[in-house]
Order: structure tokens, then C-alpha cells, then sequence
């Protein structure tokens, strides 16, 4: 993988945590969870939805394109 992809990709996971975390605080708050219990596992959530997509992308051919890449960031999106 070149750095280029990995640096895209890190920093698309931090959008991906950010977009899942801010999305559960008040839900969270409004059923007495915790802030940081809420917040923590909308981040797992979304990172485990992330990297599962890009794993099954990669085991398919051993290489991740740049739409194997999107369409797993679209997945944690709810796009897909």
C-alpha cells in the first residue's frame, strides 16, 4: 500500500470516529449512558465497519484500489 493511501485512509477514520461519535452523545445522554461509554463504542462501531470492508476488499484480490477504499468508508456512511 503506498503512504499516500495510508495517510488518506487514516485520516478518513478520524472523520469516521468524529461523524460516529458525535451522532450518539445525545442519544446517549437522553438514556443515561455514560458521554465516554457512548462515545467510545460509536468509534469502535464505526472503525470496525471500516476496517471490516477493507479487509474483505483486500482478502478478494490482495490489493485495495481506490474504490475498495471508498466503498468502505461509504459502508460506515451509510451509504451502502
Amino acid at each position: 500500500m503506498k503512504r499516500k493511501q495510508v495517510k488518506e485512509i487514516l485520516f478518513r477514520m478520524i472523520a469516521v470516529v468524529i461523524a460516529s461519535v458525535m451522532g450518539t452523545i445525545g442519544a446517549g445522554a437522553i438514556m443515561g449512558i455514560e458521554l465516554w461509554k457512548s462515545a467510545s463504542m460509536a468509534a469502535i462501531l464505526g472503525v470496525a465497519i471500516v476496517l471490516e470492508g477493507l479487509a474483505r476488499a483486500y482478502m478478494a484480490d490482495g490489493v485495495l484500489n481506490e474504490d475498495e477504499i471508498n466503498d468502505s468508508f461509504n459502508k460506515a456512511n451509510g451509504k451502502k
